[in-house]
C-alpha cells in the first residue's frame, strides 16, 4: 500500500497533472518511470537540474568516466551490424582495457572525432524512405556515455505526455493514456498528427538553442556537434549532412525529445492552461502526438496555432497523417443523435483506436493493428519465405518465430482486437504453402503442419 502511494506521488510530479482514474485496467509496465533503474551516480545532475533558473556546467567529468564507458559496452548488442569500421563486439572487447583508457584520454583531451555513419533507407507505409544511421561501435560506446547524463537533465525538463526513448516510460504508456483518454475524458474532437519527415526537417541552429537553453557545459555542446558533422556514408563517398540529426545513433531520441519540448511541449502544456475549454488530452511518442478537446470546435484552433508553432523551428505537420477525429465519451452519444453513425477512429502509435462496448454496455477502448501495416507486413513475409525456399524447415520456423514474437511485443497490449490470431493464421499458411512448394510430392498435411507448429514453440 505504501509503495502504490509513493508511486502515485511520484507520477503526480512527473506528470504535472492530476492522476487519470482507473487507467487501462491492465499494463505491460509500470505507468510512472522509476528513478532506481536510473544510475545512482547521476542523482545530483538531476537534483541540479530541478532548478530552472541555472545551466549546468560541470557535467563532462560524468562522461569520460572509465566505468561509464565499461557499462556503455556492456549494453550493446553482441550482434550488433557494424558501421563504417567492420568492428564486432566480440573484436572490440578483447583489447577492452587498453581501448577504454585511451578513449577515456581522449574524451578528456577533447580530441575524439566521430567516424561517419553509415546509411540505409527503411521503406515506410506511404512509399517514402526514411534513411537510419548506422555508428561504428565505438561511437555507440562513445555516444551513451554523455547521453545518460543528458537523459538526467532532460528528465526533470520534459512533461508527463512524452512518451518512447525515455527510461521507463515506454510507448505502451502512451497508448495506455489514450486509452484513458478515450474512456474516462470528455474529449470528443481530436487532432491526429505526424510530422513531416522530422529528423531531416530540425534546424542546426534551434537544436543548439535546445541544447544551450539548460547546457552551460561547452565541452558536450561541442562533443554533440562532433555526432552530428560527422556526415554519411550511403553507397559512395563521405558527405555533410547539411540540415537535420543523423537518426539511429543513441543521441539521436534525446535530441528530439529536447527539440520537440521546445517546439511543441511547452506550446501546448500552456495552451492548455490558457485557452482551452473543458478537458484536454494530449500524449506524444516520438514525432507522432494525439490531442483531444472536450468542445470539437476547439481542436481547429488549436491545430492551426500549434501549425505556426511548429514552422518557427522548421516543422511542418503531415498532410495525409494529419487529421480531425470524433472520437471519445461524448462522441459516443451526439454522432448516432445526427445521423453519422459510430465515433470515428484515429491511428496513432501504430495501432487504430477506437470506442467500444463491454458486455455490460460500458464505454472501453479498443485497438487493432493498423490495417495498412499488417497486410505491408504479410507481404515481406510472403516475399521472405519464396526467398527463402531452401531453407531448413526448423531454421524456417524460427525466423517466422521471431517475426510473430516481435509483433506481440508491440501489437500484444490489453483489448486488441483479432488481429494477432490473423497475423498467426496467415503466416502458418504461408509456411505451408512454403514448404508444399518444395516437393511435388509433398506429404505435409495440415495434421503434420500443427505437429510441427507445436513442435516449434516448445522448442
Amino acid at each position: 500500500m505504501k509503495h502504490d502511494q509513493a508511486q502515485a506521488e511520484t507520477a503526480e510530479v512527473v506528470v504535472g497533472r492530476a492522476l487519470a482514474k482507473g487507467h487501462a485496467g491492465q499494463h505491460t509496465r509500470g505507468r510512472t518511470q522509476s528513478r532506481a533503474a536510473l544510475s545512482p551516480a547521476l542523482d545530483p545532475v538531476r537534483q541540479a537540474a530541478r532548478d530552472r533558473a541555472i545551466r549546468l556546467t560541470a557535467l563532462w567529468h560524468h562522461v569520460y568516466a572509465s566505468d561509464r564507458l565499461r557499462e556503455a559496452y556492456d549494453s550493446l548488442h553482441h550482434d550488433a551490424a557494424p558501421g563504417v569500421d567492420g568492428q564486432t563486439w566480440a573484436a572490440y572487447g578483447e583489447p577492452l582495457e587498453t581501448t577504454r583508457r585511451d578513449v577515456s584520454d581522449r574524451l578528456t583531451r577533447g580530441t575524439d572525432q566521430a567516424s561517419p555513419v553509415t546509411r540505409v533507407d527503411i521503406p515506410q507505409a506511404d512509399d517514402r524512405q526514411r534513411p537510419l544511421g548506422k555508428p561504428t561501435l565505438e561511437d555507440k560506446i562513445v555516444q551513451r556515455a554523455p547521453v545518460e547524463v543528458l537523459n538526467a537533465l532532460a528528465e526533470e525538463e520534459l512533461l508527463g505526455f512524452s512518451y518512447g526513448a525515455r527510461p521507463e516510460r515506454s510507448p505502451h504508456q502512451g497508448l495506455d493514456a489514450v486509452t484513458v483518454g478515450i474512456e474516462k475524458r470528455h474529449s470528443n474532437g481530436g487532432r491526429d498528427a505526424d510530422i513531416w519527415g522530422f529528423f531531416g526537417a530540425i534546424d542546426p541552429e534551434w537544436l543548439v538553442k535546445c541544447v544551450e537553453h539548460r547546457m552551460g557545459d561547452q565541452r558536450v555542446v561541442r562533443h554533440i556537434h562532433t555526432w552530428r558533422n560527422a556526415g554519411v556514408r550511403e553507397d559512395g563517398p563521405w558527405r555533410h549532412q547539411e540540415e537535420g540529426t543523423p537518426q539511429g545513433g543513441r543521441p539521436s531520441p534525446w535530441l528530439a525529445h529536447l527539440y520537440l519540448h521546445d517546439g511543441g511541449d511547452l506550446w501546448a502544456a500552456q495552451w492548455r492552461r490558457r485557452h482551452a475549454r473543458g478537458d484536454v488530452m494530449i500524449v506524444r511518442s516520438g514525432d507522432d502526438v494525439i490531442a483531444g478537446c472536450q468542445p470539437t470546435d476547439a481542436a481547429e484552433p488549436c491545430l492551426r496555432d500549434l501549425r505556426e508553432r511548429c514552422r518557427t523551428f522548421t516543422l511542418e505537420r503531415h498532410p495525409d497523417q494529419t487529421r480531425l477525429v470524433e472520437c471519445g465519451r461524448d462522441a459516443v452519444e451526439r454522432r448516432p443523435r445526427r445521423g453519422q453513425g459510430t465515433p470515428e477512429t484515429v491511428d496513432v502509435f501504430g495501432l487504430t483506436h477506437m470506442c467500444g462496448q463491454t458486455t455490460r454496455g460500458v464505454l472501453t477502448g479498443r485497438r487493432k493493428t493498423i490495417a495498412t501495416g499488417l497486410r505491408r507486413k504479410l507481404r515481406a513475409v510472403t516475399q521472405t519465405l519464396r526467398q527463402r525456399l531452401h531453407w531448413p524447415i526448423q531454421e524456417l520456423g524460427a525466423w517466422l518465430k521471431r517475426v510473430v514474437g516481435g509483433h506481440d511485443r508491440y501489437d500484444g497490449v490489453p483489448r486488441h482486437m483479432g488481429m494477432r490470431r490473423v497475423l498467426r493464421e496467415r503466416i502458418l499458411r504461408d509456411w505451408c504453402r512454403t514448404i508444399r512448394r518444395r516437393s511435388q510430392r509433398h506429404r505435409m498435411t495440415w495434421q503434420r503442419m500443427y505437429h510441427l507448429l507445436a513442435r516449434q514453440r516448445v522448442e
